[in-house]
């Protein structure tokens, strides 16, 4: 188990921020340590507070994971939504949710370890995130995929909610290999070519 290293810009944190500080020292702690291994007190010290002021935000460190869980996700989805509004190709906007996912995980490694390996720790987690901000974030890629069959672009046949998984689960399946490999390289540029196969398939021309 790698020692939790303290962050100099946390312990200057305002007291507004002090939530924020709190998230973003949970995520340092739960990637270093691992969810079940890390306590209040190691967020409390890497965040810069006192332990009795992480209560004061959350009631337990479970609420913890999922706040980080519900604020990244709801992030990445009002930042889609938006995006995708400047967009009309249908296939571009799929390209651009795979973008948006890959370069989001890939920007944070903290971040990608506790999304990937974390909060899939336990049946329980698995069930709630599934049930919340999951379910919201493959309808964003649904709606993108329906369109494209309204128009025309894509097999009308295809069972839209599936085909949201399959893609969700090659970009997941990315980011995972990007976490447990030893070789460091980019994880955004993986967006193009999953989506290369995914709109394109793998038979020769």
């Amino acid at each position: 188990m790698r020692p939790v290293r303290s962050l100099s810009s946390l312990q200057r944190t305002p007291v507004a921020d002090k939530r924020e500080a709190i998230l973003r020292a949970a995520t340092r702690v739960f990637a270093r340590n691992g969810y079940f291994n890390s306590k209040v007190a190691d967020i409390a010290r890497v965040a810069g507070v006192a332990d009795g002021t992480v209560y004061l935000y959350f009631k337990s460190k479970e609420e913890i994971l999922h706040s980080i869980f519900d604020r990244n996700t709801s992030e990445a989805i009002v930042e889609g939504r938006r995006q995708l509004d400047e967009i009309a190709d249908p296939r571009e906007k799929l390209r651009r949710i795979a973008a948006l996912h890959l370069e989001r995980l890939g920007a944070d490694r903290d971040l990608a370890v506790v999304f990937q390996v974390e909060l899939r720790g336990s049946t329980k987690f698995m069930e709630e995130f599934s049930a919340a901000g999951l379910a919201e974030y493959l309808q964003l890629i649904r709606e993108a995929f329906e369109e494209g069959q309204r128009a025309g672009v894509f097999r009308a046949e295809l069972n839209a909610k599936v085909v949201a998984k399959v893609l969700f689960g090659a970009l997941d399946e990315m980011a995972t290999n990007w976490i447990l490999s030893k070789r460091r390289y980019k994880l955004a540029p993986m967006a193009e070519q999953v989506l290369d196969i995914f709109l394109n398939g793998v038979s020769a021309k």
